[in-house]
């Protein structure tokens, strides 16, 4: 059976292989890449330094280093899409009745892992060029997040405005206090697209949904029923959104397609330290506040005050359950589903 953490590479000279390690360097050197591409190009980096010599001690070893890699990740709900759809891939590329020379396998096998990451990576610009038929003339898109493939369909749609096109639309970007350089990038690549975008803290969601025509978000992870795992905040959205009678659009992915069947809530398989009752102040709280002490120098917080982007943000943020019946629809590479199709294009990749 295959041990977790460090993996001797096949020349057995080399600095042993760490997962955890090259999945975190993935996302550094690339902050484009999602984290379900990252984890697949993780372990075909894996399968380079693996010394397997049969089918099954790759397999074993595959869903023992993904196992590893996700009791590493605080929050591994889109990750585990990933992993397990690798490895799915695997079993019906790798035969246990297979014969012949197994270093032949394992190229044939390394050379289409990398055809799907890039299919994987392509996707983004499939679902923009899809979504973008969804932001009409004059709507007004509200959004939140920071997601890569929302801020694509939104630039597509923009691209189609500026090459001469009809549509002309406004955005709503919902602040995020926690994530104040993300927040400001994709507002300030909207605008630089020429996208007229007002920003709003979330708790005016509610005041501002009476301008809104659209609402488009991403998602960490689209579960079997046809909800989805995003951001906290998005469920709130969402709630409003119906309230209001406007259309709640998701574009995600389909490797973020994920076998989860929430109940709700707090049955996520994550721990969440969202709510903390305490009995007792933190230290310092109950003193007089002087703003000019808290407001952030330039050299104390360059993230406010620079426009270049700044490294990337590690922590691991809190995520929401939004469940089916408040989703209209679901923009992805394949095309547009309702969230009751999840579940049938989740057979159609597994079976």
């Amino acid at each position: 059976m295959s041990t977790v953490g460090d993996v001797v590479p096949r020349d057995g000279k080399s600095k042993p292989f760490d997962i955890v390690e090259t999945y975190q360097r993935l996302l550094a050197e690339d902050p484009e890449l999602t984290m379900p591409v990252a984890a697949i190009e993780a372990l075909i980096e894996l399968l380079v330094h693996s010394r397997a010599v049969t089918v099954f001690e790759t397999l074993d070893l595959v869903k023992t280093q993904s196992e590893y890699l996700k009791s590493r990740v605080t929050n591994s709900i889109s990750l585990s899409a990933g992993t397990d759809l690798f490895q799915r891939y695997m079993i019906s590329s790798l035969k246990p009745t297979s014969t012949g020379n197994f270093e032949t396998v394992r190229q044939h096998l390394l050379s289409n892992g990398r055809l799907f990451v890039s299919r994987a990576k392509a996707a983004r610009e499939r679902i923009a060029n899809y979504g973008r038929h969804f932001v009409r003339d004059a709507s007004v898109v509200l959004t939140h997040g920071g997601s890569r493939v929302v801020g694509a369909l939104l630039s597509k749609a923009a691209e189609a405005s500026a090459s001469g096109g009809n549509v002309r639309f406004r955005v709503i970007y919902v602040l995020n206090g926690d994530r104040v350089s993300e927040s400001k990038r994709a507002v300030s690549d909207l605008r630089a697209r020429g996208v007229p975008v007002a920003t709003i803290p979330e708790g005016a969601v509610g005041y501002a949904m009476g301008k809104v025509d659209l609402v488009i978000v991403g998602a960490e992870g689209v579960v079997e029923n046809g909800g989805i795992i995003s951001r906290l905040g998005t469920y709130q959205l969402a709630l409003l959104a119906k309230a209001a009678g406007k259309p709640f659009y998701v574009a995600a992915e389909s490797h973020k397609f994920v076998r989860l069947y929430p109940l709700g809530q707090y049955d996520l398989g994550i721990d969440q330290e969202v709510i903390e009752f305490r009995t007792e102040d933190e230290p310092g709280s109950t003193e007089p506040v002087d703003f000019t002490d808290i407001t952030p120098k330039s050299a104390e917080a360059p993230e406010y005050f620079s426009s270049s982007p700044t490294k990337p943000n590690t922590a691991v943020d809190a995520v929401d359950y939004t469940p089916p019946a408040l989703v209209s629809a679901l923009i992805t590479e394949s095309g547009v589903l309702t969230p009751s199709a999840v579940s049938e294009e989740l057979i159609s990749m597994w079976y």
